[in-house]
């Protein structure tokens, strides 16, 4: 506890200040000193100074971090969010376009050769602005002790999954630096909150941690940095004491997240909560509905002419892909099944949200299943050992509704987590080589690779709320041709709404097994990987000369040396599943 004095006539009133209270008064100086630093930016007009203030705000704002990305989710996306087009798109009559607001669009704004200053005077000041609301108005009276730990928890897989990478710092690779502050600001919690620790001994646990964690973030530039040995042993272990905080706090969370509590490993099939990512009650991927679903999945006689099932386009022996740059019947690419089920959004261009919908679509289409949904139902129940399985599996009658939910199962059962890289994270190999760590390295951070394909899943689903999975548009040529470079026909998320600043978005895919999964692209059009790192490293469409207004990846080339590549290759291949 805390204590403040207050003077009166005849005698000092002491009034006792709650760790809660101690908490909302910092956490409300720093937005306002935030403010402050960026009103001076304002008021100088010398481009040296403004730098000056603006690096004083965004330590401020990184101070903050951990409680505002929990308390007002919307708000830290404002400050934080990338400089490109915000779009939202509900249905055909509700499409909101934003303009990037935030920390990155000063950044870019300040740091460029000619500075915009009517612009970044316009920016500055919504930031601040901003900053001086939250301060009047934000309250932490609701905030329980289990708030606490989520904010805590949060803030660690988020330096380690989006900090450290220079997804926040795009342009000064500021990212070290700010993952410091963050941990300082996690040691303030929990100094504040000594008093609920029973067990003195994990409450010095969590100093040792974060003190060692600090040092490790100040031992490297962004380029040189460890990534792989600072989530393996700094990660990992803040996550091994939050468990013990949790029970040493005796504290019951009221829902689950997207991770599971127990978990103290992020890459491992028992870190993501599959329900969270479901509608489906109870245990979705329980053993005899997966086998149920699985039965389903390989049915050729529920496809209108009895020719084709769902394996025929996601076959097992090729990870869950068949080889082909379009797949019959269809216009892209076959991509893989696994890790299919966690993320938000499916299809290339995220046209349905949920897997049963998927499946939904893929019955319907005329190039594809071609049949009703009613027509799908009697399919199934033409085949006794189906009805007799229903009822052992859901103990009701075959519908078309249950169909879907068991061939969903199925493909949710399909993380195994269980890749050379997955094994040496979990402790249980040290078989990495130096060259694949180094391209572990390289992809989370010189490479940029991770800011668009988050760890653990390394497709597009953003940690840490897991909310939302990613559409970008970096711009995939239809043919091999640099020379005479053109964009590829298909139009992508643009064909769903017609919104004309999504023209060639796609969702960002999984590179996991991705030495498997050859062609790459939604048109299928690269046959090697090597192929693949040099797209990207001439700094995707833009470098072959293809103009994009609202490409979403850098335009400036990556830089990669014939080892750096070799190396990114090297880590690729570590994420292939043994299955």
């Amino acid at each position: 506890m805390a204590f403040f004095t207050f003077s009166c006539k005849k005698k000092e009133e002491y009034k006792e200040i709650s760790s809660l209270e101690k908490l909302e008064i910092q956490f409300k100086e720093n937005l306002w000193n935030a403010s402050i630093a960026l009103d001076k930016l304002n008021e100088t007009s010398n481009i040296e100074d403004k730098k000056v203030y603006y690096l004083e705000a965004r330590m401020l704002f990184k101070s903050c971090e951990p409680i505002l990305a929990f308390l007002d989710a919307d708000n830290y996306i404002f400050f934080n969010q990338p400089n490109i087009l915000k779009i939202e798109e509900e249905d055909f009559t509700d499409v909101k376009i934003k303009e990037p607001s935030g920390f990155q669009v000063i950044e870019e704004t300040l740091y460029n050769e000619n500075v915009n200053l009517v612009e970044l005077e316009k920016q500055v000041t919504l930031v601040s602005t901003k900053f001086k609301f939250l301060h009047k108005n934000q309250t932490f009276n609701f905030l329980k002790n289990h708030h606490i730990l989520w904010i805590i928890r949060d803030a660690i897989n988020r330096v380690a999954l989006t900090g450290i990478t220079g997804f926040d710092s795009p342009v000064l690779e500021n990212s070290l630096e700010e993952s410091k502050t963050v941990y300082l600001a996690l040691k303030e919690i929990i100094t504040i909150y000594e008093n609920e620790f029973r067990n003195k001994e994990i409450y010095q646990n969590w100093l040792n941690q974060i003190e060692s964690s600090i040092a490790f973030l100040g031992n490297e530039n962004f380029e040189k940095f460890d990534r792989y040995s600072f989530i393996k042993n700094h990660t990992h272990e803040a996550l091994e004491i939050w468990n013990k905080t949790v029970t040493d706090w005796k504290v019951e969370f009221p829902f689950k997240q997207a991770i599971n509590y127990d978990i103290e490993n992020l890459f491992t099939n028992e870190t993501f909560n599959i329900n969270y990512f479901t509608d489906q009650k109870g245990n979705p991927i329980q053993e005899n509905k997966v086998a149920l679903g699985k039965l389903l999945f390989e049915d050729k006689s529920l496809s209108n002419k009895k020719d084709i099932s769902c394996a025929t386009c996601h076959k097992k022996e090729l990870y869950f892909t068949d080889e082909l740059a379009k797949s019959p019947g269809t216009t892209r690419n076959s991509p893989t099944l696994f890790y299919a089920a966690l993320q938000k959004g499916f299809f290339h261009d995220k046209r349905t949200g949920s897997l049963e919908g998927q499946i939904i679509d893929v019955v319907n289409n005329p190039n594809e299943f071609h049949l009703s949904l009613n027509d799908l139902e009697k399919r199934v129940l033409e085949k006794s050992e189906y009805v007799d399985l229903f009822k052992k599996v859901y103990q009701k009658n075959i519908n078309n509704h249950l169909i879907r939910n068991a061939i969903a199962s199925y493909i949710m059962s399909l993380t195994p987590f269980n890749s050379k890289f997955d094994l040496n994270m979990q402790g249980k190999e040290n078989t990495l080589t130096q060259n694949e760590i180094n391209g572990f390295n390289l992809f989370m951070g010189k490479g940029k690779c991770a800011t668009c394909h988050f760890a653990p899943l390394f497709n597009g689903l953003v940690p840490t709320q897991f909310k939302e999975s990613e559409l970008e548009l970096i711009g995939v040529p239809k043919s091999k041709d640099t020379i005479n470079a053109e964009i590829d026909d298909d139009l992508g998320r643009y064909n769903i709404y017609k919104t004309a600043e999504r023209k060639y978005f796609f969702k960002t895919p999984t590179v996991r097994n991705i030495e498997k999964t050859a062609p790459y692209m939604h048109n299928g059009i690269y046959t090697t990987l090597e192929e693949v790192i040099d797209f990207y490293n001439k700094g995707g469409a833009s470098g072959l000369g293809i103009e994009l207004e609202y490409q979403t990846l850098p335009s400036d080339k990556l830089n990669l040396t014939n080892q750096e590549k070799e190396y990114l290759i090297a880590f690729l291949k570590t994420l292939t599943d043994k299955y």
